[in-house]
């Protein structure tokens, strides 16, 4: 959609903040003092707002695996053939119950 956020700064500072601050070193071959070269560099906080941006929508934020810090499945057990259709239908209704207890949580 031509959509773009800045996620990430880096910025050369050069002497500037190391005149205003007396940042010096000494120069290994003439021992003269000289100001530091500076450069800047962040990741923003914005790149929060970008990973809601496109792991979110109207139904909600859904993270991937590396972002999110807990990753549920419900494995509902002991479903086999023999099972009465009654049963099963109460162990989907258990496994709903908990899935929607948690997305409220």
């Amino acid at each position: 959609n031509g959509r773009a956020i800045q996620g990430a700064t880096s910025h050369h500072l050069g002497q500037n903040f190391s005149k205003m601050f007396e940042i010096v070193f000494e120069h290994p071959d003439t021992v003269e003092k000289q100001y530091v070269y500076q450069n800047s560099w962040g990741l923003s906080s914005r790149s929060i707002g970008v990973a809601v941006m496109v792991h979110g929508d109207n139904a909600g934020l859904v993270l991937p695996p590396r972002v999110a810090p807990h990753q549920v499945v419900i494995v509902p057990c002991g479903v086999t053939a023999n099972l009465p259709e009654s049963e099963k239908k109460l162990l989907a209704e258990k496994c709903e119950a908990l899935e929607k207890e948690l997305r409220e949580a």
